[in-house]
């Protein structure tokens, strides 16, 4: 049995669709030249999972959660490694929410096609605001960032 193995993404490419991929949390657009029209998220948070498909259907979403958030967000990329497929990409986000500072991390599974993100499964660790931040921070202080 022969397989074929997929050609490989090339960097700046991936460099490209991350940057364009995190931009969408702080410009709430999801591009035609990053993600494919018919794109599709697999969404896994704390205690819920649901889908969506298209760009429209993402953009709606994050448009949705600023509406209820009315703070700016900030995205700290912390690594993108790319994948025979696509990428995978952590960040953490900052937003001010009701008066207090809420923080989230988040895996990012996304693959390519056609230069174009056209799946995307996502780990959210939930929002976590200063109170679980300190507590955190006593009960278990992290040895690497």
């Amino acid at each position: 049995m022969t397989t074929t193995q997929p050609a490989a993404i090339d960097v700046a490419t991936i460099e490209r669709l991350s940057r364009g991929f995190h931009d969408t949390f702080r410009n709430l657009a999801a591009r035609d030249d990053v993600f494919s029209a018919d794109v599709f998220f697999d969404l896994n948070m704390p205690v819920w999972r649901f889908q969506l498909q298209g760009r429209e259907a993402w953009e709606t979403q994050l448009r949705t959660l600023a509406a209820h958030g009315g703070g700016d967000v900030r995205v700290d990329v912390v690594r993108t490694v790319p994948t025979v497929a696509g990428f995978v990409t952590e960040h953490e986000e900052y937003q001010h929410v009701d008066g207090q500072d809420l923080s989230a991390r988040r895996l990012w599974l996304c693959e390519v096609r056609d230069g174009l993100i056209t799946n995307v499964v996502g780990y959210c660790s939930g929002e976590w605001d200063e109170e679980l931040r300190a507590r955190h921070a006593v009960e278990a202080p992290m040895l690497r960032r």
